[in-house]
C-alpha cells in the first residue's frame, strides 16, 4: 500500500486523513513538524507522497527537483510526489482548491477588488486564482504600504478572503479585521474550516454578508491531490460528496431549551444511537466548580455561575462532531452566541409547560415557570436553526439524527 501523508507544524485541527480515507486506497497521515526538523523529513521520509501546510509552502521549494508550470508560477507548493529517480515533483492543488471555493460567484466579482489577509503561500494562490478571474487582489499584511491599519482605505473592496491562520482552531474565537471597515463588502471566504465559522465568517453571517469556509477548498485540493499521488482520474462530484460528508461528520448537535425540558435525555439517547460524544453542559459546570449547582448559586450568585458556564461552553463549543446539551440560562449571555454556533447547528428542544420541573433549578425556583418562559421562549427561537416539539425524547433523537445526517 502507498504511503502519503499531510506536513505542517501545527495539524491537530486537521480533516485530511478522513478526505483521503475516502478517495483511495492508501495510508495518509499526519506529520506535525517544527521547523528545524524539515530538512531532514524531505530528505529521508520513505513517503510516496504528502501535502503541505501551514508554515512550509514556500519552505519546501529548495528541496522540489522540479516544479509544475503552476507552482513555480505562483512559487507556492503543497502537493510532492516521487519522481521516477527518487525526487520531488512540486505542484500547487490548492489552485484548484481555491477556484471551487470561489465557484461561480467569480463572474459576479469580475472587474472588482478584493483584499487577501496574508501574506504566506496560501495567499500566492488565491491571488494568482483571483488574478486569472479578472478579479484585482490587494494583500493585507502587518507591515507594508497596505496593512490592518489603513483599511478603510479599502472601503471599496467587495470581497475578503482570510488566508492566515488567525482565528484557527485551537484559537477560536479570534479574527483578523473588523468587517465594518468595509462597507461595500460582498463576499467573506476564509480558508479555515476547523472551526466551520471562524469569529470573521459569525461576524459576516451578523451583518448579512455572504460567507463560506474552507472545507470546499481544502476537498477539492484533496481530490486533484489524490489524481496525482495514484495517477488516476477523480469525478467533480466527488467534491460536493466528501464535502457534505465531512460537514455533517463534524458538526456539533447543540440543544438548548427549557430547564427540565429533556436536553440531557435526547442528547444521551443521540449519543448511544450515533456513537458521537456527549457533553453535558451542566454535569461539566459541576466538575469545574466542585459542587452542585444550587450551592454554587445561593454561595456566589447567578453572575458567577454564567461566567463559568461561559468558560465551559467555549471549550466544549470549540471540538467538532459533539452532541452538546446546553443549561436553560445558556441564551441570556449574548456573548454564547457565537461559541454555539462556531462549530454546530442550534436545535431548540421545545415541551409542553406542563412537563417542566422547578426541582432543583434556583432561577426556576426562584422566577417562576411562566415568567422564564415569556423572558427565554423568544431567545430560543431566535438562537435556534430548527424547533423540535419534545414529546418523546427517543422519537426526538431518532428524528434529529435523520434530519442532520448523523
Amino acid at each position: 500500500m502507498k504511503r502519503f501523508g499531510l506536513i505542517g507544524q501545527r495539524l491537530g485541527h486537521s480533516f485530511s486523513p478522513a478526505i483521503h480515507h475516502m478517495l483511495g486506497d492508501y495510508e495518509y497521515e499526519l506529520y506535525p513538524m517544527e521547523p528545524e526538523a524539515l530538512a531532514d523529513f524531505l530528505q529521508t521520509t520513505a513517503l510516496d507522497g504528502f501535502n503541505v501546510t501551514i508554515p512550509y509552502k514556500n519552505a519546501v521549494i529548495p528541496f522540489c527537483e522540479r516544479l509544475t508550470d503552476r507552482a513555480k508560477a505562483i512559487g507556492s507548493v503543497n502537493t510532492m510526489t516521487r519522481l521516477p529517480d527518487g525526487g520531488w515533483l512540486g505542484d500547487n492543488t490548492d489552485y484548484d482548491g481555491f477556484l471551487a471555493l470561489l465557484g461561480k460567484d467569480a463572474d459576479t466579482l469580475r472587474g472588482k477588488k478584493a483584499l487577501v489577509l496574508g501574506s504566506g503561500g496560501a495567499s500566492k494562490t488565491v491571488c494568482a486564482v483571483l488574478r486569472g478571474c479578472g478579479i484585482a487582489p490587494v494583500v493585507i499584511s502587518r507591515t507594508g504600504e497596505n496593512n490592518y491599519q489603513n483599511l478603510p482605505q479599502h472601503g471599496d473592496a467587495e470581497l475578503v478572503v482570510n488566508a492566515t491562520p488567525v482565528g484557527m482552531y485551537p484559537n477560536n474565537g479570534r479574527a483578523p479585521l473588523d468587517l465594518k471597515f468595509l462597507p461595500n463588502c460582498k463576499l467573506v471566504l476564509d480558508l479555515i474550516y476547523n472551526p466551520a465559522k471562524t469569529a470573521l465568517l459569525l461576524q459576516a453571517e451578523s451583518l448579512g454578508i455572504p460567507a463560506r469556509n474552507g472545507l470546499v477548498m481544502l476537498v477539492a485540493q484533496a481530490v486533484r491531490a489524490s489524481e496525482r499521488f495514484c495517477d488516476t482520474q477523480i469525478p467533480d462530484s466527488e467534491i460536493a460528496r466528501i464535502t457534505d460528508t465531512i460537514a455533517a461528520q463534524t458538526r456539533n448537535i447543540i440543544l438548548i431549551g427549557m430547564p427540565g425540558g429533556g436536553k440531557s435525555t435526547v442528547a444521551r439517547y443521540l449519543g448511544e444511537r450515533t456513537g458521537r460524544p456527549v457533553v453535558d453542559i451542566d454535569k461539566e459546570i459541576v466538575k469545574t466548580i466542585g459542587m452542585d449547582i444550587p450551592s454554587y448559586f445561593a454561595q456566589f450568585g447567578e453572575g458567577a455561575f454564567r461566567a463559568v458556564e461561559t468558560q465551559v461552553l467555549r471549550s466544549a463549543c470549540a471540538e467538532s462532531g459533539r452532541i452538546i446539551a446546553t443549561g436553560g440560562g445558556v441564551v441570556t449571555m449574548p456573548e454564547n452566541r457565537d461559541l454555539l454556533r462556531q462549530n454546530g447547528v442550534v436545535l431548540f428542544l421545545n415541551c409542553d409547560k406542563q412537563r417542566l420541573s422547578a426541582k432543583g433549578r434556583p432561577v426556576t425556583q426562584r422566577d417562576g415557570i411562566d415568567a422564564l418562559l415569556k423572558k427565554r421562549l423568544p431567545l430560543y427561537h431566535a438562537w435556534c436553526d430548527a424547533v423540535y416539539e419534545n414529546t418523546s425524547s427517543q422519537a426526538t433523537a431518532q428524528k434529529i439524527q435523520e434530519d442532520w445526517m448523523l
